[in-house]
């Protein structure tokens, strides 16, 4: 008997470098795969409705809502308007930050030294937040815009002294996470070194991108099914397609 075909219908593919940014839409229907190639990644994002952006990636009631400070398998990602925006519906990274904010232009001439275009050319080095700030613009977004950020594929956790923590060997090489697209979702993201990356050089690591057809969500969804308030959110979401 022939088995089904499960290879995702890849519609897309690119690759960001370290220190650059990218965004685009995700439509309902859609997922997002981001890989880790050299194990050296961390990926800042930022979700907004491109219908309304005025709602977007919510970091207290995602975490609240899911009783958690981190993400993975079977977490999602709340708006603030109470839906979800994107669901982790895998994940072989195993722990992705929602803390730990993203680098300022300070923060970079400070660890790494100053290294502008004018000298280095396109060895130059940029900040999260510029990075940001340079995507954003292209919607028609700004500094007023800037909200709590995820850090994909960086892990930093409290411990027993009661202090923040960076793990420095949380990454691997070819690790990854696919994102499912519940509601059409702008997707902005750079891939600046972490704020509290301890790596003496300037060197953050390339992510690639792979955007495929979901597969229908079933009753047993594992994201759906994590937290009463998950099938919560997903109804609202529901709500706002229904005439999609």
């Amino acid at each position: 008997m022939n088995q089904p075909d499960t290879t995702p219908e890849v519609v897309h593919r690119d690759t960001v470098p370290g220190g650059r940014y990218w965004s685009m839409v995700i439509r309902r229907g859609y997922t997002l795969r981001l890989v880790d190639r050299d194990g050296k990644a961390n990926v800042s994002m930022l979700l907004y409705n491109p219908q309304n952006l005025l709602e977007r990636y919510n970091m207290a009631d995602t975490l609240k809502g899911q009783h958690t400070s981190k993400l993975t398998r079977g977490n999602m990602l709340y708006s603030d308007m109470g839906r979800v925006m994107l669901s982790i519906v895998e994940d072989t990274a195993g722990w992705h930050d929602t803390i730990g904010g993203i680098t300022r232009d300070a923060d970079i001439v400070r660890k790494y030294g100053e290294h502008r275009y004018q000298q280095v050319r396109n060895d130059f080095y940029r900040s999260g937040r510029e990075l940001f700030l340079i995507e954003l613009a292209k919607w028609g977004l700004g500094k007023r815009d800037l909200v709590a950020n995820l850090n994909f594929f960086s892990k930093v956790y409290a411990g027993a002294d009661g202090i923040l923590h960076f793990d420095a060997d949380h990454g691997q090489p070819g690790a990854y996470v696919d994102l499912r697209a519940e509601m059409d979702t702008l997707v902005v993201l750079n891939t600046a070194p972490h704020p509290m990356d301890p790596a003496p050089a300037y060197a953050p690591g390339a992510v690639d991108l792979m955007i495929y057809r979901s597969p229908p969500v079933a009753d047993d969804d594992v994201c759906v099914n994590f937290r009463p308030e998950n099938a919560r959110a997903f109804a609202n979401t529901a709500i706002h397609n229904c005439q999609g």
